[in-house]
This record gives structure tokens, C-alpha cells and sequence, in this order.
């Protein structure tokens, strides 16, 4: 019953899409220059699929060529997003085209290790919000939906569980960004090796403006099966509708 559902949602959030209008087009972008994910190669078909049954109101465009993100290039598109790795191969006019793009109010957004690139460029970690520090747990947990009401998260349960390799974060502030999904701490072993963060605060998804654009980042993503959930599905397409633009939601933070 719960697939069956989450099924149904998914083909509504693509017929609102359909009606939108324009195709929105996505620039994904796979380079790996540190660790490569095994799940590349099904995240690049889960999401061309996706544009595939999205009956023209999304375009994905999968690439490994970090030279194309210039400012010519990316008027062509409304959404930049990440699933890259190490230090990036950009040029500063590259970094500069990246940031006006989103400032000028385009979309930019990233899943996993988009928080595990570019350490180097501090701006792009003020960017996404948040740099990787480590994961110090990788099995199923529990994740609590701190927004249900921000249309990338709105159907899921409060809580639900998942199967995936969880990161923690430096340089991350809830007054920088609005979280929409956390890890409940309860579903593991705090004590475990390379726990650092000592608040118990683990994001694992979150939004937040950026000039007139828009920025959303997962944590989650790490394994195949992770990309072939349904529910992970629909919170993508659900981002990328509200990264572009179609849909409205609140990045404002929240302290709680």
C-alpha cells in the first residue's frame, strides 16, 4: 500500500509538471575526481527515466564534462545539479558563471557527495551549505521530516526509514539554511567510530536561497538502491520542480 501510494504521488507530481508548461532542463553533472560512486551509472538512468516519463515538462542532460558549466552553456538551462566528487577542474571565470547563474535565480542543487567537491573554493561550500566530514554510519536508520510542508519532502511520512551511508557536516549552520530532513539519532550507535559532530545535529537534506536563486542539497544517495526508491525519486523531481521555480516553498531557516 505504502508503493502504491508513493506511485500515485509521483505520477501527480509529474502531470502538475506536464502542465508548468516549458520543459525545465537539468544539467547533471557526474565527474568524480576523488571517490567514484557505484551508483552513477543508475542515478544517470534514474533521472534521464524520470525526463523520459515527465511527458515534457523536464530535460536531464548527464555529463562527466565539467568544462561545459560557462556561462554560454548554462543559458541553456534552468537547474545545475551535482553528484561530483575531489577537486573540480574549474576555472575561476568557471566559479564566477557558476555563482551568477544561481544569484541571477536560477537553480542549483547536489546529492551526496556534492558536499565532498571543490574543498578548496570556499564559496561553493557557502553555496550548498555544508562541507563532509565523514560518514560514520552506513545501514538502514530512521529520518524525521522537519518540514512536511516544503514540496520536496511533503510525501513522506514524519518518519521513515532508509538504507544509506550518512554524512556529517562542518561549516553547516541551521541559520544559514532551512533543513528538511535529519537523522534520528536514536536509530544508531552515537558512540560509534568518527562520531564528531557533538550537538547531535545530522541534516540530510536542506534548502536555502541564494541571491534570487534557489539551492537544495541530500546527503542521502550513496547506494544504487537509494536512487531506485520511489520516494527518493519524487523528493528529486519535487526539487526540481521548486528549483526552477514551478512551485513555491519556504527556504527561510529555522532554529528549532
Amino acid at each position: 500500500m505504502r508503493v502504491m501510494m508513493v506511485r500515485l504521488l509521483f505520477a501527480a507530481a509529474l502531470l502538475a509538471a506536464a502542465l508548468a508548461g516549458a520543459p525545465r532542463r537539468v544539467l547533471y553533472v557526474t565527474h568524480s575526481a576523488g571517490y567514484r560512486h557505484d551508483s552513477i551509472p543508475a542515478s544517470r538512468q534514474v533521472l534521464e527515466e524520470m525526463a523520459g516519463r515527465s511527458e515534457g515538462a523536464l530535460e536531464v542532460v548527464s555529463t562527466e564534462d565539467v568544462s561545459l558549466i560557462n556561462a554560454e552553456t548554462l543559458r541553456g538551462f534552468d537547474i545545475l545539479f551535482f553528484f561530483t566528487s575531489g577537486e573540480l577542474a574549474l576555472s575561476d571565470a568557471q566559479k564566477a558563471d557558476l555563482l551568477d547563474f544561481v544569484r541571477a535565480g536560477k537553480g542549483f542543487g547536489g546529492v551526496h557527495s556534492a558536499t565532498d567537491t571543490l574543498y578548496g573554493w570556499p564559496e561553493y561550500g557557502e553555496l550548498i551549505g555544508g562541507v563532509f566530514d565523514g560518514h560514520p554510519w552506513a545501514r538502514e536508520v530512521s529520518i524525521r521530516v522537519e518540514d512536511p510542508e516544503h514540496p520536496a519532502v511533503s510525501h513522506f511520512p514524519p518518519s521513515f526509514s532508509l538504507a544509506d551511508e550518512i554524512y556529517q557536516f562542518r561549516s553547516f549552520s541551521r541559520e544559514k539554511v532551512r533543513v528538511l530532513l535529519s537523522l534520528d539519532t536514536a536509530s544508531v550507535d552515537m558512540n560509534a567510530e568518527n562520531v564528531r559532530r557533538t550537538d547531535g545535529d545530522f541534516a540530510l537534506a536542506w534548502c536555502r536561497q541564494y541571491g534570487s536563486g534557489r539551492v537544495f542539497y541530500t546527503a542521502l544517495g550513496h547506494p544504487e538502491g537509494v536512487w531506485l526508491d520511489p520516494r527518493f525519486q519524487t523528493m528529486l523531481l519535487n526539487a526540481f520542480r521548486w528549483l526552477s521555480g514551478d512551485v513555491p516553498g519556504d527556504a527561510a531557516p529555522r532554529i528549532p
